[in-house]
C-alpha cells in the first residue's frame, strides 16, 4: 500500500476541497472556523487577566496597597522579555499591524500573532498595565483568518475577508457584541461593505459571540440597571458633552502620539523600562482605577457607586468634602490615563487603546454630568457616563457606529441610542475638525500607507515608488565638457540628464536638452562650456519614501513632467514621471476595480 507524506495529503485535500466545494460555500465555511477559534482566543484571553489578577489580590493587595508600586513594572518587564528574547518580533499597535496588511494588499500576518498577543497581553494587563485586551485579541483573530486563508491556499481578497472576519469574530467573542465586531470591520479596518463580504463577517461575528455566551453566560459585561429614558429637553447638554468628548479625545490621539515618540527616541529597552515601568507604578498607586482594564470602575460610575473609585486611594484619606475631591480626583485620573497607558506600551507591554478610550470616556460622562447637576441642571450621571464611553470611542476610533453598537451591547442599553448616536456624532465632527484619522490610522498615513475608501487615494496607496522609478537616464557629472555633453545627447533617446558629484552620487543638479540646444552645434564652445555650467535646479526632488499622493500633489503644484528622485542622504537613484506615474494608476485601478 503505498505511503503518503505530510505533503501528499495537505496536497490531496486541497484537490478534494477545489473539486468538492466551491468557492462560495468554502468562504462561508472558513469564516465559521475563524469565529470559533477568535472567540476562543478572546476567552482564554480574559481568561489568563482574570487569573493573574486573582492570585495577585489575593496574595498581596490590601487598604493602601504598596504591592501597585512594584506590579505594574513586573509586568511590562515579563512582557517586554518574552517580546524580545523569546519572541524577537514587534506585536505592538495590533490593529495598526492589521491596517498595514490590508493596506498593502498582502493580507499576510504572521503565524506567531495567532497565539504572541494573548501571552503579552495577558501578563502585561495582569499585573496592572493600564491598557486594554481588545487590540491584542483583535490581531489574534485577524491572523487567526489570516493564516487559516493562507493554509487553504485562499486568494488575497479572500484572506483580506478573513482578516475582517477574524476581527470581526474577536470583538464579538470578547465583548459579546455581534454588531460591533461586524460594525469595526467596516469602520476601522475600512473594508468595503457588499454582499460577498457581510455574510462572512456576520458568521463570523454572530459564532464568536454564541461562543463567549457558552462560556461566560449571557449577562452583559457592564451590569447598567439605572437609567432614564431620553428626553428631548436634554439635546443641547448631550452636545455639549458630544464637544467636550470630541476635545478630550483629541487630547488622548495626540498625547497618546507625543508620549509614544517619547518612548521611540529611547533606544535601549532597559531605558524605556526603567521609565515607563517607574512611570505606570507611581500612578497606579496614586489612583487605584488607572490599574488594569479599569472595568471594574466603569461598573461602579455606572450603577450609582461613583465614590468608590476613591478605594484605595491616598485621596480618600483625605477629610474634606468628598464631592469636590472626587471630581478633582476623576478629572486627574482623565489627564494621566493617556500617561499610564503610554507608559504600558512603551515600556514594553502589550495592550490596546480600546479600554483606555472607554475608561476616559465613562468617567469624562460621568465628571460632565455631576457639574451639570452641581450646577442646579438635573441630568442622569449614568447615562451621560454611558454616553461618555460612546463618544470617546466614536473620537479616538474615528468609528461612532461602532461606539453607539457596542456601548449598546455591552450594557444591555439599547433604550438610549439617541443618546448614544448624539454623543457619538457630534464628538466625531469636533475631532475631524483638528485630526483626520484615527489614532490607530494616523501613523500609516503619515507614511502613505494607509488604504480608504476613497478609491482615487487607495490606488495611489497601493502604487509603490519603486514600480514608478526609471533609472535609464544617462547620468552626467559637472566637470565633463560640452564636447562630451555632445557626444552623450547623439546617443541617447531621453531630453533630460541627472547631474551628480563623482564621488558620492550626490544629486547637484538636472540638464535640459532645450536648455543647451543652441550651443551645441558651436565645436568652438566644446571645452568652453561644462556641465556644472549649464545644469539647472529641478523644480523640485522626490524623496524616495514619499507616499504617492504627496507625490502627485508635487507634480501639479510645480507643473514637471519628471522629476529627480533621492534618498535620505540625496543620493540619486532616478527619475519618475507623470506619464509613468498614470500608466501604473491605470493598471492598478483595474485590478482594484475587479477585487
Amino acid at each position: 500500500m503505498k505511503e503518503y507524506t505530510r505533503k501528499d495529503w495537505y496536497e490531496r485535500m486541497i484537490a478534494w476541497r477545489e473539486a468538492h466545494i466551491t468557492e462560495k460555500h468554502f468562504v462561508l465555511l472558513l469564516s465559521l472556523m475563524v469565529g470559533v477559534m477568535s472567540a476562543l482566543a478572546a476567552v482564554i484571553l480574559k481568561g489568563a487577566i482574570h487569573l493573574i489578577q486573582h492570585w495577585l489580590e489575593t496574595a498581596f493587595m490590601s487598604e493602601i496597597n504598596y504591592w501597585y508600586l512594584i506590579s505594574p513594572a513586573i509586568g511590562i518587564a515579563l512582557a517586554s522579555v518574552f517580546v524580545r528574547k523569546i519572541l524577537k518580533d514587534d506585536i505592538s499597535h495590533g490593529i495598526t499591524r492589521i491596517l498595514f496588511a490590508i493596506s498593502q494588499r498582502k493580507s499576510i500576518l504572521k503565524l506567531h500573532n495567532t497565539w504572541s498577543s494573548l501571552v503579552g497581553s495577558s501578563i502585561t494587563i495582569g499585573f496592572g498595565g493600564s491598557v486594554g485586551a481588545e487590540a491584542p485579541i483583535v490581531l489574534t483573530g485577524a491572523a487567526i483568518g489570516s493564516n487559516l486563508a493562507k493554509f487553504f491556499k485562499m486568494n488575497q481578497k479572500t484572506m483580506m475577508l478573513m482578516i475582517g472576519c477574524g476581527a470581526a469574530g474577536a470583538i464579538g467573542g470578547i465583548f459579546k457584541a455581534p454588531i460591533a465586531g461586524l460594525v469595526f470591520t467596516l469602520e476601522v479596518l475600512m473594508l468595503d461593505l457588499t454582499m460577498t463580504s457581510v455574510a462572512p463577517l456576520l458568521i463570523s461575528s454572530v459564532t464568536a459571540t454564541s461562543i463567549a455566551y457558552v462560556f461566560t453566560g449571557s449577562e452583559s459585561l457592564f451590569l447598567f440597571t439605572q437609567h432614564e429614558p431620553f428626553a428631548v429637553e436634554r439635546i443641547p447638554y448631550l452636545v455639549l458633552l458630544g464637544i467636550v468628548c470630541g476635545l478630550v479625545s483629541l487630547y488622548f490621539t495626540r498625547g497618546m502620539n507625543y508620549l509614544e515618540g517619547i518612548f521611540k527616541r529611547l533606544k535601549k529597552p532597559v531605558h524605556k523600562l526603567l521609565l515607563g515601568g517607574s512611570m505606570l507604578s507611581v500612578l497606579v498607586f496614586l489612583f487605584p482605577p488607572l490599574y488594569g482594564e479599569g472595568y471594574d470602575s466603569i461598573d461602579n460610575i455606572l450603577n450609582g457607586n461613583a465614590t468608590a473609585t476613591l478605594d484605595g486611594s491616598l485621596f480618600a484619606l483625605l477629610g474634606i468634602d468628598k464631592t469636590w475631591v472626587l471630581l478633582i480626583y476623576l478629572l486627574l485620573i482623565i489627564f494621566f490615563k493617556i500617561f499610564a497607558s503610554a507608559a504600558t506600551n512603551g515600556g514594553g507591554g502589550v495592550g490596546g487603546i480600546f479600554a483606555p478610550s472607554l475608561f476616559v470616556g465613562c468617567v469624562t460622562g460621568f465628571v460632565v454630568a455631576r457639574l451639570f447637576n452641581l450646577a442646579g441642571i438635573v441630568v442622569p450621571e449614568a447615562n451621560f457616563a454611558l454616553a461618555g464611553m460612546s463618544g470617546l470611542m466614536s473620537g479616538v476610533m474615528h468609528a461612532p457606529l461602532t461606539g453607539i453598537f457596542l456601548i449598546a451591547e455591552l450594557t444591555g442599553g439599547y433604550n438610549l441610542f439617541m443618546t448614544l448616536m448624539i454623543v457619538s456624532v457630534v464628538s466625531y465632527l469636533t475631532i475631524i475638525i483638528f485630526e483626520p484619522h484615527s489614532l490607530y490610522a494616523m501613523r500609516l498615513a503619515q507614511k502613505g500607507e494607509l488604504l480608504t475608501h476613497h478609491k482615487d487615494r487607495a490606488v495611489l496607496t497601493l502604487l509603490k515608488m519603486d514600480n514608478v522609478i526609471e533609472t535609464d537616464l544617462t547620468i552626467l557629472y559637472p566637470d565633463m565638457t560640452l564636447g562630451q555633453l555632445v557626444k552623450i545627447i547623439s546617443n541617447s533617446r531621453r531630453n533630460i540628464f541627472p547631474v551628480v558629484a563623482r564621488d558620492n552620487n550626490r544629486l547637484l543638479g538636472i540638464l535640459l536638452l532645450d536648455e543647451v540646444r543652441n550651443i551645441m552645434f558651436r565645436p568652438e564652445l566644446y571645452e568652453r562650456f561644462t556641465v556644472g555650467q549649464l545644469m539647472i535646479s529641478p523644480p523640485a526632488i522626490i524623496n524616495h519614501n514619499m507616499p504617492m499622493e504627496k507625490v502627485m500633489e508635487i507634480f501639479e503644484d510645480t507643473g514637471a513632467w519628471n522629476l529627480p528622485v533621492v534618498d535620505d542622504d540625496k543620493t540619486y537613484i532616478g527619475f519618475v514621471s507623470k506619464s509613468k506615474i498614470f500608466n501604473s494608476y491605470r493598471r492598478v485601478l483595474v485590478h482594484f476595480s475587479e477585487d
